[in-house]
């Protein structure tokens, strides 16, 4: 799916993957905005869905619409504000996995560029080492052929789009990709990118939890 093509999101019913007192935690499906875009035909999105069940549900964080996996939300003003804490200062461990164009190597490094908007192309990002934020994603190949990669991504910094422009930077776009690797959109019936695991302190206990959500490639 291009940016530019009519926005029609996937109907799949709401997946709970943890729900306490104080915290949700939902499996996105991919091709679904994670918040409302700008104009009334990009109103439906995760949050509101998630509304629709959990009232009083707020957002920590968001995933890009053609990214699937794992996002949390405060059921609360103190777990959204607790777990948004956590995602500045670093102290979430998130896993992403991909599928990436050609042979990566070696098999496994970080990636330590610094990410900006292109601003006459945004929502595109760019790498650039005047202006641009610290951006680090580590990863980890899973297996490989010639053809394409299966691999784990760590980012630790949360710039946006930071994976797909690391990975683009390699010279090893993830597949599908209708904005950083357009000409793959066309064999792929979505992005290869999923959120695979989120690691994070309860917002009320301390205690350390850790959710999955099965990639679905």
């Amino acid at each position: 799916m291009q940016q530019n093509d009519i926005y029609t999101p996937p109907m799949d019913p709401l997946e709970v993957l943890h729900e306490d007192l104080e915290v949700l935690v939902v499996n996105k499906p991919a091709g679904l905005l994670s918040v409302p875009g700008k104009t009334p035909d990009l109103a439906d999105c995760l949050l509101t869905r998630v509304e629709v069940a959990f009232p009083t549900a707020r957002l920590v964080h968001r995933l890009d619409r053609d990214t699937s996996g794992v996002m949390v939300f405060g059921l609360t003003a103190h777990a959204q504000r607790h777990l948004g804490a956590q995602f500045e200062a670093r102290k979430t461990k998130k896993t992403y996995v991909a599928r990436v164009v050609g042979q990566l190597e070696p098999k496994e490094g970080e990636v330590d560029l610094p990410l900006i908007v292109d601003w006459p192309n945004r929502p595109r990002q760019m790498v650039c080492h005047e202006t641009g934020k610290p951006s680090l994603t580590e990863y980890k190949v899973m297996r490989s052929n010639q053809d394409e990669t299966r691999v784990k991504l760590f980012p630790k910094t949360g710039r946006s789009h930071q994976l797909r422009v690391h990975m683009l930077a390699l010279g090893h776009p993830i597949l599908g990709d209708p904005l950083y690797a357009p000409e793959t959109a066309a064999g792929f019936e979505r992005m290869m990118l999923h959120a695979e695991e989120l690691r994070f302190s309860h917002p009320e206990s301390g205690r350390g939890i850790r959710v999955r959500a099965k990639t679905p490639f």
